[in-house]
C-alpha cells in the first residue's frame, strides 16, 4: 500500500475531564485515505500518548452527514482492540469540531460496533460488557505490583485485563508498582493491563488505577475500557446498575457508568480540546 501524501488533521483531547491537563490525553487523527499499519504505528509512537485514535471518514459524503466511521487505536508500541478514552475523544471531535449533525455516531472496530451519543453536556459511550472470571493472582505478580493481600481477582478475556480488588481506597492511591519487574514476569494469561480497585469512601462508588507496561503504558491516567470490567464487577458487589467512578492517577478523571440489559455498558464522560493542527508526512 502506497503512503498517501495528504496532510492529516490532528487533535489532542483530554478525556473524562472538563479541565485541560487532567483526565487522559488522546490524539485523534482524521483519515480520508487508508494508510498501512506501519505508518499508523509510527504516528502513534510520534504522538507518544497512551492511545492515538485513527478515525476513517468517507471522502465522498460531507462529514456532517455521516453517522458510521471506522476506528482503530494504537499505543506507542501496539494496536489495541478496545479503548474508551480515545473513543470519547474521537466522538468529541466529530460532534464539536467536524460538526457532525447526528445525535449518535457508530464506530466499526476490532471490538465490533460501538456507539457514542450526545448526553446532556457529556458523551455516552455504548461498549460491550466484559465480565471478569475469578482467578488467583501469582505471588510474583502481586509483589511486583506492591500488593500484600487482595480481596478478590478476575480476568476478562475480551480485553485481556486482570482486575484486583484491594481492601481500601488508600491502598489503591499509594500503590507503587515496579514496572521493570512487571514486564519481565512470565505470565500464564495474555495480559494487556492490570486494574487495581477498591470501594470508595468518598463521593463516588469505587476507585481504580490501571497499569499496562506490557503495551508501553506504565500507568494510564483514565481508562474507559477498564470500566467495561469494573462496571459489572462492582454492580454485583454494590447491587447497583448506575455508579460513579474515579480513576485516581496523578491526572485523575471522573466517569459515570451504567450497566445495560443487553450485555452492554454505558460510559459517560466529558472532554476538553487542548490542541489541533496538521500532521505532515
Amino acid at each position: 500500500m502506497e503512503l498517501k501524501t495528504d496532510n492529516i488533521s490532528l487533535y489532542q483531547v483530554d478525556a473524562f475531564t472538563e479541565e485541560a491537563f487532567k483526565g487522559n490525553p488522546a490524539a485523534v487523527c482524521v483519515l480520508y485515505d487508508e494508510f498501512n499499519d506501519e505508518i499508523l504505528q509510527k504516528i502513534a509512537a510520534e504522538m507518544n500518548l497512551s492511545e492515538t485514535a485513527f478515525v476513517r471518514v468517507n471522502r465522498d459524503i460531507p462529514v456532517i452527514e455521516q453517522t458510521v466511521f471506522s476506528l482503530r487505536w494504537f499505543t506507542p508500541e501496539v494496536e489495541v482492540n478496545l479503548c474508551g478514552h480515545a473513543t470519547l475523544a474521537t466522538a468529541a471531535i466529530l460532534f464539536y469540531q467536524l460538526d457532525v449533525k447526528a445525535e449518535e455516531v457508530f464506530f466499526d472496530t476490532m471490538s465490533g460496533r460501538l456507539s457514542a451519543k450526545r448526553f446532556n453536556n457529556s458523551i455516552a459511550l455504548n461498549f460491550p460488557k466484559n465480565d471478569p472470571e475469578q482467578i488467583s493472582v501469582p505471588d510474583k505478580l502481586l509483589s511486583a505490583l506492591g500488593i500484600e493481600k487482595y480481596v478478590s481477582a478476575g480476568y476478562a478475556k475480551g480485553v485481556t485485563d486482570l482486575l484486583i480488588e484491594v481492601e481500601t481506597e488508600l491502598e489503591v492511591k499509594y500503590l507503587k508498582p515496579d514496572f521493570s519487574k512487571l514486564k519481565k514476569l512470565p505470565l500464564e494469561q495474555d495480559i494487556r493491563g492490570v486494574i487495581v480497585t477498591a470501594k470508595s469512601t468518598s463521593d463516588v462508588d469505587f476507585v481504580s488505577r490501571f497499569f499496562a507496561p506490557w503495551v508501553g503504558i506504565s500507568e494510564d491516567p483514565v481508562t474507559g475500557s477498564a470500566h467495561t470490567i469494573l462496571t459489572p464487577y462492582w454492580s454485583k458487589k454494590l447491587f447497583k446498575t448506575e455508579m460513579k467512578a474515579r480513576q485516581i492517577s496523578s491526572r485523575g478523571g471522573e466517569i459515570s457508568v451504567r450497566l445495560l440489559e443487553d450485555e452492554r455498558v454505558e460510559i459517560v464522560g466529558k472532554t476538553k480540546l487542548v490542541l489541533k493542527g496538521e500532521l505532515y508526512l
